[in-house]
């Protein structure tokens, strides 16, 4: 092996541990970043009075990517607020969701702004042993062992928002009474529905969708 040759390798040996570091560097940074933006959700309840206590969140888009969740909706601006009542034995805590997603229209296929208006309500019982209670028997009850400190809401934000979304997206009506949906979409999903006698299938409505846009 020549000089050179041995020059050669010994800089390629001695970046790797530089590489190594600047990609644990930033791993760590990504962990810590993602720690970071679920403690946000944390309440340390320990410290807290007895009574109830005010939080408030504001939920976009990279809220469920942050937590790896794939919604059908998008462009979210949806406010959280929580009332947390703290007791010696149990936790209540009520979740009010408001704020709007856009989201595909059931009926013509075009997005549009979806109003959400929802409370939910939860129940914490501090347990010596949550890990052996069936919580399926009482689904707004939770258990926490008595020897935890903080009370993680990211879970129920996600839970209750999903659940603020109907099951079916119908453009809301217009001022004079008529329907939101595209009109010309509509219309092609009449003379389709009318040909062939069945209801036509979803997959056309973002063809029709595109070839129809709204004017």
């Amino acid at each position: 092996m020549t000089f050179q040759n041995r020059r050669r390798n010994c800089n390629f040996v001695a970046t790797i541990p530089i590489l190594r570091d600047e990609w644990e560097g930033e791993a760590a940074k990504t962990m810590l970043a993602d720690m970071k933006m679920d403690r946000q959700y944390d309440i340390a309840f320990v410290g807290l009075k007895n009574g109830i206590h005010h939080y408030q969140y504001h939920i976009t888009d990279q809220f469920f990517a942050d937590h790896e969740v794939v919604t059908e909706f998008s462009d979210s601006q949806i406010d959280v607020g929580l009332d947390f009542e703290k007791n010696d034995h149990l936790f209540r805590l009520k979740f009010s969701i408001t704020g709007d997603v856009t989201i595909p229209c059931d009926r013509c296929g075009e997005p549009y702004r979806l109003a959400l208006w929802e409370e939910f309500d939860q129940i914490v019982k501090l347990v010596d042993h949550p890990e052996v209670i069936d919580e399926n028997e009482e689904p707004e009850v939770s258990y926490l062992s008595r020897t935890e400190s903080i009370l993680n809401v990211a879970g129920w934000i996600h839970e209750f928002i999903l659940l603020s979304i109907p099951m079916q997206h119908i453009h809301p009506d217009l001022e004079n009474g008529e329907s939101g949906c595209n009109p010309e979409v509509i219309q092609k999903l009449e003379e389709m529905r009318n040909r062939s006698g069945m209801p036509v299938q979803p997959s056309v409505w973002d063809a029709l969708y595109k070839k129809f846009p709204r004017k």
